[in-house]
């Protein structure tokens, strides 16, 4: 295994395509990704900032340059590709978005590749979730070996047609409140949305489903999560893991685990853990922590700090 420093200088930084129609809440996805509130910076493929007022979409056009990189100062590790309003793009525009994933899911310029495709679905448009511009997508647009991760976003908008048929069970308001997540998953569930992307020409390898991301504690484990399983190559999820910096305890979890599982191995063909051993597993933990400065304190706090879960929606 390479060092994570070595990853970085063969790979560069961990980039990202985000597709889906227009108020999806893509921005605001990727604002909490990089744990920040401002708009990102735009550059052009060359490193060029561009005035973020000439590319603002407009009437007429549906996005305002997918070669464009979006980068947020909080976390300039990320690069971002947007295919902005994706429905109301033509046959020319799908076509380029098509030509860019064949040419960055392969380039020889690995600085220049793009490592996760996120797709976009709003909850809050269910009876449309599945338009033309998805079926299109997934039937027609090969992404190589870039793994593609189905966002269902704005998924607390099922939780009030959950609680509203919870209430209308007989059940009292703290039973609707304690069951609205598990009713709206079994919402989502009965639509078979998921189901139906998975019969396609080329399905996405995972999904995930996002609720509140216009609150401050907002979670995006899920997501990180979920895409660095569908990465598959170890040398991949530690860039990524590494990457971000919204989630330690997705750090400690993938660490862990896959120390774990080298040093275990290596101590049974030595029959023991030796003192060698255990500095490798440091090592190897260490590794996937490169953002990490070594601050007791700082790292106390951001420990107290982690949340699991999902926040009440007010009812």
């Amino acid at each position: 295994m390479a060092p994570t420093e070595d990853i970085r200088k063969k790979f560069g930084r961990f980039r990202i395509l985000i597709v889906g129609r227009a108020n999806v809440g893509k921005t605001t996805l990727l604002q909490r990704v990089c744990n920040t509130t401002e708009k990102p910076e735009i550059f052009d493929r060359k490193g060029n900032k561009i005035d973020a007022a000439v590319v603002q979409p407009s009437r007429d056009r549906g996005h305002h340059g997918i070669e464009n990189e979006l980068v947020f100062g909080s976390n300039p590790d990320f690069v971002f590709h947007d295919s902005c309003g994706f429905e109301a793009g033509s046959e020319a525009e799908f076509k380029e978005m098509k030509e860019f994933v064949l040419e960055r899911a392969s380039t020889a310029k690995l600085d220049e590749r793009i490592h996760a495709i996120w797709y976009c679905i709003p909850m809050d448009e269910c009876h449309r979730a599945i338009t033309k511009a998805e079926e299109k997508f997934f039937v027609e647009c090969d992404t190589s070996s870039v793994p593609v991760i189905a966002v269902f976003t704005k998924f607390d908008a099922l939780w009030d047609d959950a609680f509203g048929q919870l209430k209308e069970s007989g059940l009292s308001r703290i039973e609707c409140k304690r069951m609205v997540l598990e009713k709206a998953q079994e919402i989502f569930t009965n639509m078979k949305i998921w189901d139906r992307l998975r019969e396609t020409q080329y399905p996405p390898k995972d999904w995930v489903y996002l609720a509140e991301m216009d609150k401050d504690n907002a979670d995006c484990g899920p997501l990180l999560a979920g895409t660095t399983n569908a990465l598959g190559e170890e040398a991949m999820q530690m860039l990524l893991i590494s990457t971000q910096r919204t989630n330690l305890a997705l750090c400690i979890k993938y660490a862990v685990e896959r120390s774990l599982i080298g040093t275990v191995g290596i101590a049974r063909e030595s029959l023991g853990f030796s003192k060698d051993i255990c500095g490798q597993m440091q090592n190897s933990i260490a590794k996937w922590f490169p953002h990490v400065k070594v601050r007791n304190k700082s790292c106390s706090s951001q420990l107290k700090s982690l949340q699991v879960g999902h926040e009440n929606h007010g009812y």
